[in-house]
């Protein structure tokens, strides 16, 4: 880091600490030329992830968006905002983790989907519904009966 009073390349750090918003650190530093002291702000670089949606378009990453259609399937649950926000990082996490730049908006439904069986099979079934596109009852019931052998082993 060079001084920014003297071009020096040389500086110690006299203090550090968390941000408020804790995501990124302040440092303190003394140019080891002129003595002068500067702060500075380290922060991790975050990886903007672009979705591909099933028309070919391509938007940001939103986990607001997973969060609306997970609120939407567990309305009437006992669910806390708690546990859906955990769903959501836990997926944003797993997405992060698969150091890809694009992410098919497919992926993210089936991870969903996959979190959302864990936690309430109603809420599963009601994502499911919506994200899968059923079209009658017969396709609803052979989710139902998927679910069933799964958990019995049917």
């Amino acid at each position: 880091m060079n001084c920014p009073y003297c071009n020096f390349e040389m500086s110690k750090v006299v203090d550090s600490r968390p941000t408020e918003e804790g995501n990124a650190i302040r440092r303190r530093r003394e140019c080891e030329n002129c003595k002068k002291r500067f702060t500075t702000y380290e922060k991790i670089e975050q990886v903007s992830v672009m979705v591909i949606k099933k028309d070919g378009s391509r938007e940001y990453f939103d986990r607001e968006k997973i969060l609306k259609g997970i609120v939407r399937s567990c309305e009437k649950r006992p669910i806390t905002l708690e546990q859906m926000e955990n769903v959501v990082s836990e997926i944003e996490k797993d997405i992060l983790n698969m150091m890809q730049r694009e992410v098919s908006s497919d992926k993210i439904g089936e991870l969903v989907m996959e979190s959302l069986k864990e936690l309430d099979e109603v809420c599963y079934v009601r994502f499911a519904s919506v994200y899968r596109q059923f079209k009658d009852i017969n396709s609803f019931l052979e989710e139902l009966k998927n679910i069933m052998g799964e958990k019995y082993k049917i």
